[in-house]
């Protein structure tokens, strides 16, 4: 069927004329994605099915520009933020309105005095000269959120330094080369393309503690029931451009003696070799605008980058590092002669990488305890591994062959706060990562500059550097899986308290064989530990209304068995 014959059915179906509450708009711009999809850049059908999604997008952008009610769903801040459906719960005066909840906030230091350990300010004079550093992801309408974010902030008296389209890493670097109060950045990372998101960090650069994020949703709440907004302009006075990515190299570089991780001798080995070649997939995300500053220096014939082009829809795929989504990169790396291959995938706030040779994919799970070994046994360094309580235990005998203690809190980077100046590496298993003397944030370039330098100190592809871990210390086998829900809050919660008839000495069917519950670990969801060192583990999502459940067995073919049980588990709960 023809882009004429198409389009119009299509409207018809998904939306309601002049009633943004009635229509789907991303109902149809899913559709209209498959169909661009089906035809190559520059064809005409094309063209006329991208003006289509254009046009689309402007009609949702007179939503999110006019809407005056509250959020479809109530703000809550979770494991990493505030997340919400564009149009509907994110929209120009509901980041108004938060933005104005962080302004109370600060201003409520000027009467009490309990928020300020957390927050890092003495003072509300403090916190406005400090300022903030404010970003935004590659999603539809960041620099308009970010223009909402910065008019707020600066009518009440706070200096900004504008990043504009930046990575969660960087900003957070910025907060502490510019010696800023806070960090703004308006993404939902690796969330579909219908979420938009805000992330607020302390002068820390790091997550916000629950505390400080706890109270930012109940004033958000507060401002919203009111009907406050603050519709003052911007004080262009206040406003200064900030160059994020500057700020990541001179943060590298001052914590060079703590992680080892020298920029200019891995660019510059780089640099004279022939031997191999790098693959980075961007999927469109923030990373495009650093991606090729960043690896500067590396000769084009050794570089693939792929999907580095503008667009909030992600070319229709999930924007998560995946198997399915490292697929392109993995083609491209089997086709090319040269016998050191790396392949990276990043998400769109370049908070989560996942790496591949071209043949072994190595997720966080892996590559953590990787990266722990290698700065550990090839940078000399020394530390604990921090690892949370959902990733693989891979790290956990590696730290401890090494006579080296493990931290291992709940699902969370902000989790890691007590241990930041003491842990070599801080990672979780959905592709975060950071490093002793780098920031307290997840952050892909430095999981980046990581593999960039095992492959050159080493002179092997990851995963033969994997395959020697694994003969030392054992083999590991992670697996995850996720299921919507229609409960979230206490709610979901006390029906999960269900799976505490699973305690200590249980006895699981686990395939054809019986299993006994050694350990139970309760601090985010449960955790059981099996009598032979394989675990299950389900908790609840701190960002949407799913299910997580992840798994680790001792050989490849028992892990699809251990997250067939963990789905059995959630179904005698009642949720499924």
């Amino acid at each position: 069927m023809t882009h004429q014959d198409n389009a119009p059915t299509l409207r018809q179906r998904f939306l309601a004329p002049n009633n943004h509450d009635q229509s789907d708009y991303f109902g149809l711009l899913r559709e209209l994605v498959a169909r661009r999809n089906a035809y190559s850049a520059g064809t005409a059908e094309y063209a006329a099915w991208q003006r289509e999604i254009d046009g689309t997008y402007l009609l949702l952008h007179d939503e999110i520009a006019t809407r005056q009610t509250q959020p479809r769903t109530p703000v809550s801040f979770g494991t990493s933020g505030w997340r919400g459906t564009l149009g509907k719960d994110f929209f120009g005066r509901s980041v108004r309105q938060v933005t104005l909840a962080i302004v109370t906030m600060y201003q409520e230091l000027a009467t009490s005095n309990d928020p300020a350990a957390g927050l890092g300010v003495a003072s509300l004079a403090e916190a406005r000269e400090r300022g903030a550093v404010l970003g935004f992801d590659n999603r539809f309408d960041g620099e308009y959120f970010a223009q909402q974010a910065m008019a707020v902030l600066t009518s009440h008296g706070f200096r900004v330094c504008y990043a504009g389209e930046a990575s969660t890493g960087v900003l957070s670097a910025a907060v502490l080369i510019k010696n800023a109060a806070f960090s703004i950045n308006l993404t939902p990372s690796h969330n579909p393309l219908e979420y938009a998101g805000f992330k607020y960090n302390a002068a820390d650069a790091g997550p916000a503690a629950s505390a400080i994020t706890s109270r930012i949703t109940a004033l958000a709440r507060q401002i919203m029931a009111e009907g406050r907004d603050s519709s003052e302009p911007a004080n262009s006075k206040l406003i200064a451009p900030l160059d994020a990515l500057a700020c990541w190299f001179t943060l590298l570089q001052r914590g060079e003696s703590r992680h080892g991780l020298k920029y200019e001798a891995i660019i510059g080995g780089l640099r004279e070799r022939d031997d191999y070649v790098l693959a980075v997939d961007c999927v469109h995300g923030a990373s495009r605008v650093h991606i090729h500053r960043l690896l500067q220096g590396i000769p084009p014939e050794r570089l693939l980058i792929l999907r580095d082009n503008a667009d909030p829809t992600f070319g229709g795929v999930a924007p998560e590092p995946s198997t399915a989504n490292l697929a392109a990169i993995t083609t491209a790396l089997r086709s090319r002669p040269e016998p050191l291959k790396l392949g990276a995938i990043i998400d769109p706030d370049a908070d989560r990488i996942r790496f591949t040779d071209g043949t072994t994919e190595i997720d966080m799970n892996k590559f953590g305890a990787m990266a722990y070994h290698f700065l550990h046994e090839h940078k000399g360094k020394r530390g604990l591994a921090a690892k949370t309580v959902a990733t693989s235990n891979f790290a956990n005998a590696i730290a401890h062959a090494l006579g080296e203690e493990v931290f291992e809190p709940r699902v969370g980077f902000k989790e890691f706060k007590p241990v930041i100046d003491k842990a070599l590496v801080c990672f979780e298993e959905s592709d975060g990562i950071s490093v002793a003397g780098h920031t307290p944030e997840k952050d892909a370039y430095i999981g980046l500059m990581l593999a960039l330098d095992m492959l050159i100190t080493r002179n092997q592809n990851l995963g033969g550097y994997l395959a020697r871990l694994q003969a030392e210390y054992g083999a590991f086998y992670p697996g995850r899986g996720e299921v919507t829900v229609n409960q979230q809050g206490e709610a979901l919660t006390s029906t999960l308290s269900r799976l505490e008839r699973y305690g200590e000495g249980v006895r699981l069917r686990i395939g054809d064989q019986e299993r006994t519950i050694r350990t139970v670990i309760a601090i985010d969801g449960r955790k059981m530990i099996l009598d032979d060192g394989s675990w299950l583990m389900i908790r609840p999502s701190g960002t949407e209304p799913k299910v997580r459940f992840y798994v680790e067995a001792r050989s490849e073919s028992e892990k699809a068995t251990l997250l067939a049980v963990a789905q059995r588990m959630l179904a005698e709960t009642g949720l499924l």
